[in-house]
């Protein structure tokens, strides 16, 4: 068949093409979600720096690569605050680290370390005359995905801020560790506190 007759690859519907890959290395066309319900809000591209394209839309960030949410969330804190192409050197390299581990695709583990960091129940605090009371809420997909990159973040700072940890071994160790359920990690630490608080003010 001659090369123009070839069927052009289809785009899937976030857009995003199959065919490039994540800093020129990590296949994106295959990965597999375990949760349903973040799926949606789990956007994954070849793109880890649209630029702010999305900023002032409401809602629009989950069509936002998880990769560049990810380093974006990495870069709120006083010492990191708009540091992205230092951030996105130290997430690359990182993710070879994850590689070079678990001999799997990092942007996959990435991803199932977002789905097992999210905590599925929290606490919101209800008035009832002058008594507060804590009351037991499902929380949003779109909240659940927040929540847990906003905890793999903070797993990485505790972990390399005045620490002889490099960021990057940091990244990984939390990234890793989120993957396979270790409670031992921040992030699994944390949603599993959120649901214990929860669990508690049913």
């Amino acid at each position: 068949m001659a090369a123009e007759d070839q069927p052009e690859p289809e785009a899937p519907a976030g857009g995003a093409d199959v065919s490039a890959k994540l800093f020129g290395k990590w296949e994106i066309g295959e990965i597999e979600y375990a949760d349903p319900s973040t799926e949606r809000y789990i956007s994954v591209t070849p793109v880890a720096h649209t630029m702010g394209r999305h900023a002032g839309k409401q809602f629009q960030k989950s069509e936002v690569s998880i990769v560049e949410r990810f380093i974006n969330r990495l870069m709120q804190t006083e010492e990191n605050t708009g540091k992205k192409q230092q951030t996105l050197n130290l997430v690359r390299e990182a993710f070879e680290i994850v590689h070079d581990r678990t001999e799997e695709n990092p942007v996959q583990v990435l991803v199932s370390a977002v789905e097992n960091a999210a905590p599925r129940e929290e606490t919101v605090r209800l008035k009832y005359g002058g008594i507060s009371v804590p009351k037991a809420v499902d929380v949003a997909p779109q909240r659940r995905v927040d929540q847990a990159l906003k905890f793999l973040a903070e797993g990485v700072q505790n972990a390399s801020f005045k620490t002889p940890t490099p960021a990057e071994e940091a990244i990984a160790n939390q990234l890793v560790g989120a993957a396979n359920y270790d409670v031992q990690t921040y992030a699994i630490s944390q949603k599993e506190e959120k649901e214990r608080v929860a669990a508690a003010a049913r």
